[in-house]
This record gives C-alpha cells, sequence and structure tokens, in this order.
C-alpha cells in the first residue's frame, strides 16, 4: 500500500507539534519519573506523614501557604523567598508557617537529586501528604511547575476572614476557580485555626451594634466569648472547626482531620469566621453547602481534592519559563 506524501508529512508534523506541547512543559502526573534515580514524590511522603503525626498543625499550615503563594503569581513559590520587601512581609502572610517543612523537604531532595524539583512542586506535593496524613484521603497532583523570581508585599491582596461571599467568589473566579470549587476549597478550614482577635467584632461589636453577630449559635457565641473575654490582651488559638470529637475515633477532635465536620457545623450556625458562616447562608453557595453537609465524607473528599488540584494549577510557570530554585529562600545566582 502506498503511503501519500501529504500523509507522510502530517504524521510528522503531529510528531513535532506533541514533541513541543511537552518541551513547552505542561503539569501532568510523574512529571519526575524517570528525571530522578530516586522516588521524589517517596521522599516528600516518607517526610510529612511522620511530621503530621507528631504535630497535626502542620496540615493547615501548609494548606495555607498553597493557597497564599497560588493566589499570588500563580503557583510559583515566591512566597518562599526571603527578603525586607518579599510577600513573607505582607501582613496577611506574617502568620504563614511551614518553612521549616518545606526547606526540609527540599533540602532531603536536593541531596538524591538536585537541581531538578522545583519549590513549586516541594510545596504542592506537601501539602498534598500532609492532607492524607490527616485522614484526608492520598489523591495524584500534577507536577512539572517552576520557580518565580518576583516576591513583592504589594502584590499581596488576599481575601480576608470577613470577606463578604460574592467578593470572595469574584477573586476565586478570576485565578478559574468556580464558586462550587470554592466551597470546597474553603473546606480546608476543618483542620483550620484563627484567633481572637479576628472574630472579636462577631462577638462583641459586630456591625457597630455592640452586640453578637446574630448568625451565630447562641451556644457558641458563649463558649467562645469564654475563650476571648472583651478585655483580654492574650489571643487564643480558636478551632474553625467546632465539631468536637469525631464520632468514628472517639476522643481525636475533629479539628484535626480532613473531613466534612465543618460544613455540619455552619449548617447549625457554628461558623466561627464570618466568611464560612456565611457561606451557609448565602443564595451563591448554600446549597453546595447543604449537599457536602448531609453527603458521605468520601464525597467531599473526592470534591476537596480535585478543587486542590485546580488550586495547584493557577498561574504556573512551566517548560523553560521560571527557574528550578536551589534554595527555596533565594533566587538563583546568575
Amino acid at each position: 500500500m502506498k503511503v501519500s506524501v501529504a500523509a507522510v508529512a502530517l504524521a510528522f508534523a503531529l510528531v513535532l507539534a506533541n514533541f513541543a506541547d511537552q518541551s513547552n512543559g505542561e503539569l501532568q502526573e510523574g512529571f519526575y519519573k524517570g528525571k530522578c534515580n530516586v522516588d521524589v514524590e517517596k521522599i516528600v511522603s516518607d517526610i510529612i506523614t511522620p511530621l503530621v503525626g507528631q504535630k497535626p498543625s502542620i496540615t493547615p499550615a501548609l494548606l495555607r501557604m498553597q493557597f497564599h503563594d497560588c493566589f499570588v503569581n500563580g503557583c510559583d513559590a515566591s512566597i518562599l523567598l526571603d527578603g525586607s520587601s518579599s510577600e513573607k512581609t505582607a501582613i496577611p502572610n506574617r502568620s504563614v508557617r511551614g518553612y521549616d517543612v518545606i526547606d526540609l523537604v527540599k533540602a532531603a531532595i536536593e541531596k538524591s537529586c538536585p537541581g531538578v524539583v522545583s519549590c513549586a512542586d516541594v510545596i504542592v506535593m506537601a501539602t498534598r501528604d500532609a492532607v492524607a496524613a490527616s485522614k484526608g484521603g492520598w489523591f495524584s497532583v500534577q507536577t512539572g511547575r517552576r520557580d518565580g523570581s518576583v516576591s513583592l508585599a504589594e502584590n499581596v491582596n488576599l481575601p480576608g476572614p470577613s470577606v463578604s461571599v460574592e467578593n470572595s467568589a469574584a477573586i476565586f473566579n478570576s485565578k478559574g476557580i468556580s464558586t462550587e470549587d470554592m466551597v470546597h476549597l474553603l473546606g480546608a478550614h476543618t483542620v483550620g485555626v484563627t484567633h481572637c482577635s479576628f472574630i472579636k467584632n462577631r462577638l462583641y461589636n459586630f456591625n457597630n451594634t455592640g452586640r453578637t453577630d446574630p448568625t451565630m449559635q447562641t451556644e457558641l457565641a458563649v463558649s467562645l466569648k469564654l475563650k476571648c473575654p472583651h478585655t483580654s490582651t492574650i489571643d487564643n488559638r480558636v478551632d474553625l472547626d467546632q465539631g468536637g470529637s469525631s464520632l468514628a475515633i472517639v476522643g481525636e477532635p475533629t479539628s484535626e482531620i480532613v473531613d466534612n465536620s465543618f460544613y455540619k457545623q455552619i449548617v447549625i450556625r457554628r461558623g466561627v469566621l464570618r466568611i464560612d458562616q456565611a457561606l451557609a447562608l448565602n443564595t451563591l453557595t448554600k446549597d453546595t453547602v447543604n449537599k457536602v453537609a448531609i453527603s458521605s465524607n468520601d464525597d467531599f473528599l473526592t470534591k476537596f481534592q480535585h478543587a486542590m488540584v485546580k488550586l495547584g494549577a493557577v498561574e504556573v510557570l512551566t517548560g523553560t519559563q521560571g527557574e528550578i530554585r536551589k534554595s527555596c529562600r533565594a533566587i538563583n545566582k546568575s
């Protein structure tokens, strides 16, 4: 059978196009397979899993770090860069933790596979493993990100705890994340914490009324006022998931488990942050909240994991863009 020159040319063009796509670099699962003589993802897991077992607060710290990184210049590890005016110095980022954990993982990877794995990918892989270690289930993440070189405090503009649902949705939508996925991502608050200073207005002077936010359950308000006295100067920590102990694991607080307890709380007006409670009341989001609250935990975890993958793909650098930092805290010296 004769093959036409045109057919051969077309086939060759398709091969070249496919090669070009790979060269330009796209996020993909297992990006580092064949690029290192070690299993990069196993290195990350072997460090993160026992650390979370010793210190469960690592999980909310890394979840928050990934969100704060991806929403400023995309998921490019710019939040990790040191500097007098870097993103770290911005007010919303001054309480971000987990930098030492990322340093630990990066150092281990560099020892076995130097100059190959980006800090941006380390954040995503470490966060995934922290979620899994907090009973949130393991899920595949895409890798192949490159690290950015710009980190400025002035670029940090993140939604705060009192942002309206409409404004929050607009910000998420501008990053290519749907309002429904926003609701699932905010499920990260199931392991989150805040401090009294962020909720005292809801407890004592909501909208300058001198009263408690009427959308907060009375019993919760009483409990939180004991933890956050009006005149106290001590800024105590407060769990965002007020679900008490897990029914499945007696004595284990749900605030240390990635589950759908958070949604069950906010539908009965036990949301701690203003935005959390608003999710259950606003017409844009309440139907999604109610569905998650009454659905199985496995169903929530699947949706949460999918949303995390979408978050990890926001405005990424790939291919020849950016660089692979040797140290996550500084750009490479030219």
